[in-house]
């Protein structure tokens, strides 16, 4: 019978490598708990109108990569494609426009999008998000931008840069529409197929398209910077000029447009690393028209999203992890049979007072245990022998130094916790 795997564009995340995604979750709560922000759970799957009405008809998101299918009740769900427009649903339903304003919110999970797998780029994919919903003003946006740095930063990420650019507002970006329509209306035909299907719908999106060949027919396109309205391009200067007053290093990009319709005004990326290596830590944005788009009333908003294994992976290509995978303190060893509850005592004993403690589980012989300490990375093994069992007492060996010593069993804990930490209550 063939052995069933892991389905194409999913993976295990399995121990040498979750211990760094707990890094890096602990970093973001961490900082939102210092920027003011709350953690929210919503749902995996949301029903399917959320995202095609939210993110747009026209997206590759929803045109090509959601996995929707009918449930028992024949209603259309999706997986959760991105948790933008979950967050803003969540937000309208429990009437949170009646709790102090601006609301901030942040959450993780999975995301599901049918795409081609590569490095960094699975069907089921992690982020976190960082919303600010409720207020229009450009420090919002600033502050979220700040809030994403401040994770970066504090994961020892070097070479950060803030790619900017402004979509407009419905005043101002039709006009930009029909400038940029009439760049491309003479060369359409050299587009492809899909840049020539958004020509009507959504020429935005042609600015977002990876084919090389349609990036580099839209290398001179006008910006859409030069047909701001006033509000937008005031909006747009106030948040740059903020990002510079904080130090941040920002660049304008004309072609940043993001792949999501909700978008209005602001639109960013962070990058990290090394000089043109354009490493995009996460991506955002102002949103203020999702709300209306999803059924709720006009509800202003701005946030990002950041991929956990993106941000894994530029954090191990810096060497930017603080120290080794966490290792077990204390490895009890048993040097006969008859001790082996006692053991198991001991470890609980160790655990209460705030030790990580294991024991063998399977009848080793004693040289066997011992071995299996030291590939577990065990600081100290406890020893227990008919000897120690008579006595009250337990061994205890630093597998660092090899040095060896008898404690009264009961003063074990306090002993182990002075020898890892300086403290007798770890």
């Amino acid at each position: 019978m063939e052995m069933i795997k892991a389905p194409r564009g999913t993976r295990d995340v399995l121990g040498d490598e979750s211990w760094k995604w707990a890094h890096v979750l602990k970093v973001c709560g961490e900082v939102a708990r210092d920027f003011g922000f709350r953690e929210i759970l919503l749902p995996i799957f949301e029903h399917t109108e959320l995202f095609c009405r939210g993110i747009g008809d026209a997206t590759d998101i929803v045109e090509k990569e959601m996995y929707t299918f009918l449930d028992k009740g024949d209603r259309s769900i999706t997986l959760r494609p991105e948790l933008t427009a979950s967050m803003m649903r969540s937000y309208v339903e429990h009437d949170m426009n009646r709790l102090p304003q601006p609301l901030k919110l942040w959450g993780w999970g999975p995301m599901f999008r049918y795409e081609r797998p590569q490095k960094g780029r699975y069907r089921q994919f992690y982020q976190v998000d960082f919303e600010i919903i409720g207020v229009p003003s450009p420090l919002a946006d600033l502050e979220t931008i700040d809030t994403s740095m401040e994770i970066y930063r504090r994961l020892g990420l070097s070479n950060l840069q803030v790619l900017i650019n402004s979509v407009g507002c419905p005043k101002c970006r039709p006009v930009y529409r029909e400038v940029l329509k009439q760049f491309i209306a003479d060369r359409l035909g050299d587009f492809c197929e899909t840049c020539q299907n958004r020509f009507d719908r959504n020429p935005l999106r042609v600015l977002d398209c990876k084919n090389p060949g349609c990036k580099e027919l839209t290398e001179n396109a006008p910006s859409m910077i030069d047909s701001l309205c006033e509000e937008c391009r005031e909006h747009f200067d106030t948040v740059t000029d903020g990002l510079n007053r904080i130090g941040a290093d920002v660049r304008v990009d004309n072609r940043l447009v993001r792949g999501l319709d909700y978008y209005t005004k602001t639109a960013y990326e962070i990058l990290a690393g090394e000089l043109g290596a354009q490493n995009a830590m996460c991506g955002g944005g102002r949103y203020d028209n999702l709300a209306e788009a999803i059924g709720g009333p006009h509800v202003p908003g701005v946030g990002f999203a950041s991929g956990i294994e993106r941000i894994v992976i530029t954090m191990e290509g810096q060497n930017a992890y603080p120290g080794e995978a966490p290792k077990t303190d204390v490895f009890v060893v048993t040097a006969t049979p008859g001790a082996s509850t006692d053991a198991a005592v001991l470890v609980h004993n160790l655990r209460s007072a705030g030790l990580s403690a294991d024991m063998d589980f399977t009848g080793r012989a004693m040289k066997a245990q011992m071995k299996l300490a030291s590939q577990i990375g065990a600081r100290f093994v406890c020893i227990l022998g008919e000897d120690e069992i008579k006595s009250g007492t337990v061994g205890i060996k630093d597998m660092t130094t090899g040095e060896q010593e008898s404690v009264a069993r009961k003063d074990a804990s306090a002993h182990l916790a002075v020898a890892l930490t300086g403290n007798p209550h770890k």
